[in-house]
């Protein structure tokens, strides 16, 4: 079996990397990650991935003040130099521009912690139980240039409490997270190779 080479996209300690790199060391996994990079230089993730032989550095986007695309040219350079076949960002907190996202158009997913089309962007604990929602949860779906607006991949639900705080949510949330992510990137790296 053929797998493909997967970077990993941060900004902070990884956790959903980590469940990612733990993934991939089953023999059978369909993705080995071959990268990881963040945009922050302290993100305690890169440390991480080190730790489990995964090549891990920073490009900082604060070096190229407000320009994203040049920015986002140096992460591209760094991922067409490792030959990457597929983007996973966990927890990367930057809007990639559409120069970006035509380039990995396919080959790029995210995970994001709510039903979506449900909640796009931040703050989704509080706004799920806001409107009094019955369950809360997160998505991994396909990156478009739309935020958080791609096609789903797969999903995970978990019911919202009565005494329920945006916290409290958040971590039951996480532990999906975990669950979900790993098997929604089987998924799409089956959908890659069925295109190939």
């Amino acid at each position: 079996m053929t797998r493909l080479r997967l970077a990993i996209m941060i900004s902070g300690r990884g956790s959903n990397m980590e469940t990612l790199i733990k993934a991939s060391q089953a023999p059978d996994f369909p993705a080995k990650p071959v990268l990881v990079l963040s945009n922050r230089p302290d993100a305690g993730g890169l440390h991480i991935a080190e730790s489990y032989g995964v090549q891990a550095f920073a490009v900082d986007h604060k070096s190229f003040g407000k320009d994203r695309e040049s920015f986002e040219r140096a992460l591209h350079e760094e991922l067409t130099r490792a030959r990457i076949d597929l983007i996973a960002l966990a927890g990367f907190m930057r809007v990639l521009t559409p120069w970006f996202v035509t380039r990995w158009q396919g080959r790029l997913i995210n995970i994001h912690p709510s039903l979506l089309p449900k909640y796009p962007g931040l703050n989704t604990h509080q706004l799920a139980i806001e409107a009094a929602d019955a369950e809360g949860g997160c998505s991994v779906h396909w990156v478009n240039e739309e935020v958080d607006g791609g096609a789903i991949i797969d999903q995970a639900r978990v019911p919202i409490l009565a005494d329920d705080t945006p916290g409290k949510l958040a971590e039951r949330v996480l532990d999906q997270e975990h669950v979900l992510y790993p098997r929604a990137l089987a998924k799409a790296c089956a959908e890659i190779a069925a295109k190939a």
